[in-house]
C-alpha cells in the first residue's frame, strides 16, 4: 500500500523506522505549512493545520488526537496521494492511535476527523463538502462559526465550522495562490477563481473587522442553454427564441441585472448561439465564462504588484483585443471606463459583442453606461455619448432574482435611437407579475408590443425576420 510517510512507533528499540522509506521524511516528520515559513511582518501566514494558542489551551480529545496524527505524517508525501487514498490511510492511523491511547471517539467521529484532515491537505478544508454539493450556488464564510450557503435561491446557515480565523486565512491563501494572486495585510482584498470557474472574493483584516470573509459564487456543472433556461422557468419559450435569433444575427447585447441575478449564466447561454467558425475574445476580471466554441481566446486582468506596478485593466485588454482580429468581443462585466472602448468596438465592425452590467432596469443600464464612459472621457459631451450608445447597442436583457429565489428574464428592451438628447427604447418582452401560489412561487406572464424592431434590416439580411415576428407572437 502506498504510504504517506507515517511514522512506525513500534520500530526497533533505540531507533525509529518509517513505513515506506522512499516517501518518508528523512527526519522526525512535522507537518509543514503549504506556504513558506511565517515571519514577522505583513506576510506572516498561519499554519493551516496547527491549533491556535486559545484552542490548544482548551484542547478536546478530538483536537489532541488530531495533533498526534499530524506529528506522524509527512505532508510532502501526503500531498501526492489522491484524496480518497489519503483519507483511507488516515482512518487507519487514527484508529490505531485512538485504540492505543484510549481516546473516547466513536468510529463515526474518527472517520469525520480523517475526512477533515484529507480535505485540509488536498482541498479547501471545510468548504469541500459545500463545493461538491450541486444544490449550493453561493458559499459565504463570515467567520469560523458563521458559514452560509444559497440553495434554491434561499440563504441558509450551515453546520460547517472552521477551527478559528487562522484556519479561514489558510484556505484563503491556498485559493489565491492557485491562480497566482496573493492576499495579506498589504493587499487585503482579492478576486480569484477555482478550477471549475467558480468566482471567489476574499477580504481579510484589517478591512474585515471580525474575521476573514470568503464569498464563492459557484456555477452549475451542467451548462444551461436557452432551452434549458426556458424549461426552468427563467424565461418563456418565445423569449428564448428571440434571444437565440438575436445571437445568430450578431446583435450587440448588454445583460443587465443585480448581484446574483444570473447574468453570467445567461451570458454563457447566449454564447452557445455563436457560430463555431468565429474568433471570440473574452475579457474578465476573474475568468469564469465557459464558451464551447473551438476558437476562443480568454484574457484576464492582473492586479498591481507590491510596488504598485504591473496592473493590467480591462480597458487595456479591450484595446489590445482590437488588434487581435476578433469577430466578437465578450466582456464579462463592464464596471469602469472600459465602457467607452466597448462601445468603440461595437461600432467598428465587431458585431455580436456581449457584456454584462449591474443595473436594476434596462433604462438604468443605459444611464450607468453613460456614467462609466464619462469616467475616462471627461471631454465628451453627453449628447455624443448617447449617440454612441444608441448606435452601438441593439438589445438590453434585464434579469432579476425575484423574492421567491427564482432568477428570471424580466425585460428585453430595444435601443431604438435618440430623440434630441434622450435615448428611446422599446420593450420587446416584459414580464408582469400576477400572483404567488401556495408554495410561495411567483407566477406571471410575458407581454410584447409586437412592433417591428429597428434592426429589421439585419434580421432580413440573415433571413430570420419572419422567425423573429413569429417568436414575438409566442412571447
Amino acid at each position: 500500500m502506498k504510504t504517506f510517510g507515517r511514522r512506525d512507533l513500534r520500530g526497533a528499540p533505540g531507533g525509529t523506522s518509517l513505513a515506506g522509506a522512499s516517501l518518508a521524511a528523512p527526519q522526525a516528520p512535522a507537518l509543514a505549512a503549504p506556504h513558506p515559513a511565517p515571519h514577522a511582518g505583513a506576510d506572516a501566514r498561519p499554519d493551516p493545520f496547527a491549533a491556535s494558542p486559545a484552542a490548544a489551551a482548551a484542547a478536546t480529545p478530538h483536537a489532541v488526537l488530531r495533533e498526534r496524527v499530524l506529528k506522524q505524517i509527512d505532508p510532502t508525501a501526503a500531498a501526492d496521494l489522491p484524496q480518497h487514498v489519503l483519507q483511507r490511510q488516515l482512518e487507519q492511523l487514527i484508529h490505531e492511535i485512538a485504540d492505543e491511547d484510549r481516546f473516547g471517539l466513536s468510529g463515526r467521529e474518527q472517520a469525520q476527523l480523517a475526512q477533515e484532515l484529507a480535505f485540509d491537505m488536498t482541498g479547501y478544508g471545510p468548504l469541500e463538502p459545500l463545493l461538491r454539493d450541486d444544490r449550493v450556488s453561493d458559499i459565504m464564510v463570515n467567520g469560523p462559526d458563521a458559514v452560509f450557503v444559497e440553495r434554491g435561491g434561499r440563504i441558509e446557515h450551515t453546520d460547517v465550522r472552521f477551527r478559528d480565523n487562522d484556519h479561514i486565512l489558510s484556505i484563503a491563501y491556498k485559493i489565491a495562490a492557485r491562480v497566482g494572486r496573493r492576499v495579506d495585510e498589504s493587499s487585503p482584498m482579492v478576486d480569484a477563481r477555482l478550477a471549475d470557474g467558480s468566482r471567489v472574493n476574499v477580504i481579510i483584516p484589517p478591512l474585515a473587522i471580525d474575521s476573514p470573509c470568503i464569498s464563492i459564487r459557484k456555477f452549475a456543472k451542467r451548462r444551461l442553454d436557452l432551452q434549458g433556461m426556458a424549461a426552468n422557468g427563467s424565461l418563456s419559450v418565445g423569449v428564448a427564441r428571440l434571444l437565440e435569433i438575436a445571437g445568430r444575427c450578431r446583435l450587440n447585447m448588454i445583460v443587465s441585472g443585480g448581484t446574483g441575478s444570473g447574468k453570467t449564466t445567461l451570458l454563457n447561454a447566449l454564447s452557445r448561439m455563436i457560430d463555431p467558425g468565429e474568433r471570440i475574445i473574452t475579457i474578465e476580471d476573474a475568468a469564469e465564462l465557459r464558451l464551447q466554441q473551438p476558437h476562443v481566446i480568454r484574457l484576464e486582468t492582473r492586479p498591481p504588484n507590491l510596488d504598485g506596478a504591473g496592473e493590467v485593466t480591462q480597458r487595456d485588454l479591450v484595446r489590445n483585443a482590437l488588434r487581435m482580429r476578433p469577430d466578437r468581443i465578450i466582456i464579462g462585466e463592464v464596471r469602469g471606463s472600459e465602457a467607452f472602448d466597448m462601445l468603440q468596438a461595437m461600432n467598428t465592425g465587431h458585431d455580436g459583442s456581449i457584456s454584462t452590467i449591474h443595473a436594476n432596469t434596462a433604462r438604468d443600464a443605459v444611464t450607468r453606461i453613460e456614467n462609466m464612459v464619462q469616467m475616462g472621457q471627461f471631454q465628451l459631451p453627453l449628447g455624443a455619448i448617447r449617440t454612441q450608445i444608441a448606435s452601438a447597442l441593439h438589445l438590453i436583457v434585464q434579469v432579476e432574482r425575484m423574492r421567491d429565489g427564482a432568477r428570471r428574464v424580466t425585460q428585453v428592451a430595444e435601443i431604438c435611437g435618440t430623440e434630441g438628447d434622450v435615448i428611446t427604447m422599446n420593450d420587446i418582452a416584459l414580464f408582469k407579475f400576477e400572483q404567488e401560489d401556495a408554495q410561495g412561487r411567483l407566477t406571471g406572464r410575458y407581454t410584447s408590443t409586437g412592433l417591428r424592431p429597428g434592426f429589421l434590416p439585419r434580421l432580413e439580411y440573415y433571413g430570420l425576420d419572419r422567425a423573429w415576428m413569429a417568436a414575438m407572437r409566442e412571447v
